[in-house]
């Protein structure tokens, strides 16, 4: 509930008016249309007695035509105000979302699942609008008319009116929270589907040229398909239950029609009522019964709205707080790295990710971080780029904590990973993105300090050759090489070489190492890697295990003090 009253109960109280208005028009459409049924039952009845002149039946007549109109009109009037309000809540949210994205902006990719972000931009904010036009104004307007209902009985009959109570409650009280208690852990199951779906699918459309070469996209597809009929399996459970809802209420209000038809002739048999309003009391049943029966699907859809409100929450939580200084932390072009007894473990994890890691590397310095898939490589580069925040220990760079750069971290570091982002646009903008306000000649230098000048004069339109979708117009080595252009026009002093050739034959591995190392050779590097090539040229290497250092030292070092390093490094060349 406490999320309700973060994401809810501001904007009843922003937009008190309109829903209160909307709230009265919807009680004034149940009232209109109750009023129509019971006008015309009693009309009906009139009718048939054959008055002795027309005139008798004019004032029903009349408002018959009057409460057919008015319920038409306010309907309308309803839905037009309840959704300008919805409308302009949503647009609020959307805006609040973006405000608390756009600073973790540089963070989204290793704080949050894709499959996740895509889920609250499609469905969570959708749900909000749910909240209102579905849960709230039906169920107010609901609880009105069970009140007002039983209110007007008792002013006939006390008796039945606490028998016909009873009756209502089981539509207004037992079925919703029925269809809370059945359905919500098959709502909850379904959004995790979903969701997973949405990762499923945005991992194989950023990964779908590693599906075709690897020659398992049919593994794929069966598997996809597999979690797309279990959650329409899901939804068929689902289905059911609200038909056989829907079925059972249909059958609870058809005998409370006849309940209160039998009541009505009773009544009018003992004198209470005119036997003209035998058929008015009991039509007027059918629009009451009709205003409540949403109820139902009001209170079933409360988990769904708990966890989408839940993940927008997580989002925000995220969000950096500001903090009341006003300096700005420096940035130095000569920034030393230090982890000193660092240890950090995922929320909901049992063990460390790292466990007392300590190094530092001067200025300048190239190191390789090397270890197998789990061992903590990426949870240290996250600490370094300050996605995440050590449990205990001490990260800094030139002395700070990384999060007190905010978003002048980048200012100090780039990142080449194995899939660096290309755009559908040209190789000249692809590089400017690093520096917009960099030269021609400084374009052109960085170009030919990647060794592609050559390469890219040949090409008709040379550096406005366009690159097509994620720079599916050139090679892996190639994008890899715009990438780095990219960073060097930046001119970060800091450059984290995230597993760079990871799908690269041999050969073209080693060259495009050797022009990384040609060209960064003033800067700090950070190779993170599974492989050796290369592994000579580092001034430091640290082996992770299980998120611990078990070894560090140069290639000579390591390769006279250690039995496993020298193993490795003949097996990483085919001589073991």
């Amino acid at each position: 509930m406490n999320l309700f009253r973060i994401y809810v109960a501001p904007y009843l109280k922003q937009f008190k008016w309109l829903m209160g208005v909307t709230i009265f028009l919807g009680v004034l459409t149940a009232l209109a249309a109750s009023m129509l049924t019971f006008t015309s039952g009693y009309l009906i009845t009139s009718a048939s007695e054959m008055p002795a002149t027309i005139l008798l039946l004019q004032i029903p007549i009349v408002g018959v035509r009057t409460f057919g109109i008015s319920r038409a009109v306010t309907r309308y009037l309803e839905r037009l105000t309840g959704h300008n309000a919805v409308l302009k809540i949503l647009a609020d949210m959307r805006v609040k979302l973006y405000g608390m994205l756009e600073p973790q902006a540089l963070f989204i990719r290793s704080r949050f699942q894709t499959g996740d972000i895509i889920g609250t931009l499609a469905d969570d904010i959708e749900h909000l609008q749910d909240v209102y036009i579905r849960t709230i104004f039906p169920t107010i307007i609901a609880l009105f008319l069970f009140v007002y209902t039983i209110s007007i009985l008792a002013l006939f009959d006390w008796v039945f009116a606490l028998w016909m109570a009873f009756c209502l409650s089981i539509i207004v009280f037992v079925y919703p929270l029925l269809s809370l208690f059945f359905l919500k852990k098959q709502q909850m199951e379904l959004k995790e589907k979903r969701s997973r779906l949405y990762q499923t699918f945005t991992d194989a459309l950023f990964g779908l040229s590693d599906w075709i070469i690897s020659g398992k996209k049919e593994r794929f597809i069966k598997k996809f398909t597999l979690e797309s009929q279990e959650s329409h399996r899901i939804e068929k459970r689902m289905a059911f239950w609200n038909q056989s809802r829907a079925f059972q209420l249909q059958v609870l209000s058809g005998l409370i029609l006849i309940i209160v038809g039998v009541w009505a002739g009773y009544a009018a048999q003992a004198g209470e009522i005119m036997p003209t309003y035998i058929a008015a009391f009991t039509l007027v049943t059918l629009p009451i019964l009709e205003g409540m029966a949403p109820l139902s699907q009001a209170m079933e859809r409360i988990p769904v709205y708990q966890d989408s409100l839940q993940r927008i929450e997580n989002i925000r939580q995220n969000v950096p707080v500001e903090t009341a200084v006003t300096e700005k932390t420096e940035v130095s072009i000569h920034p030393k790295v230090l982890f000193h007894e660092v240890s950090y473990r995922y929320i909901g994890e049992k063990e460390n990710a790292l466990q007392h890691v300590s190094f530092s590397i001067p200025y300048g310095q190239k190191i390789a971080l090397l270890g197998k898939s789990g061992s903590g490589k990426s949870t240290l580069l996250q600490l370094l780029q300050g996605a995440l925040s050590q449990n205990t220990g001490t990260v800094s760079i030139h002395g700070q904590h990384p999060e007190a750069y905010k978003e002048n971290i980048y200012k100090l570091l780039s990142v080449l990973n194995q899939k660096p982002y290309l755009f559908a646009t040209t190789v000249e903008n692809n590089i400017r993105l690093g520096n917009k306000e960099a030269t021609a000649e400084e374009v052109a230098e960085v170009i030919k300090q990647v060794k592609l000048d050559h390469y890219i004069r040949s090409l008709p339109k040379g550096i406005q050759t366009q690159m097509e979708e994620t720079g599916q117009r050139f090679s892996g080595g190639e994008r890899q090489r715009i990438a780095l252009a990219r960073i060097l026009l930046k001119n970060t002093p800091i450059v984290i070489l995230d597993e760079p050739t990871v799908g690269l034959d041999p050969q073209t591995e080693a060259d495009l190492l050797e022009t990384m190392f040609s060209a960064l050779k003033d800067k700090t590097i950070i190779l993170i890697t599974h492989h050796l090539i290369g592994i000579e040229k580092m001034d430091q290497i640290i082996f992770l295990d299980k998120g611990q250092v078990t070894m560090s030292g140069t290639h000579n070092q390591l390769m006279e003090t250690s039995e496993r390093y020298r193993q490795l490094y003949l097996l990483d060349r085919g001589e073991g």
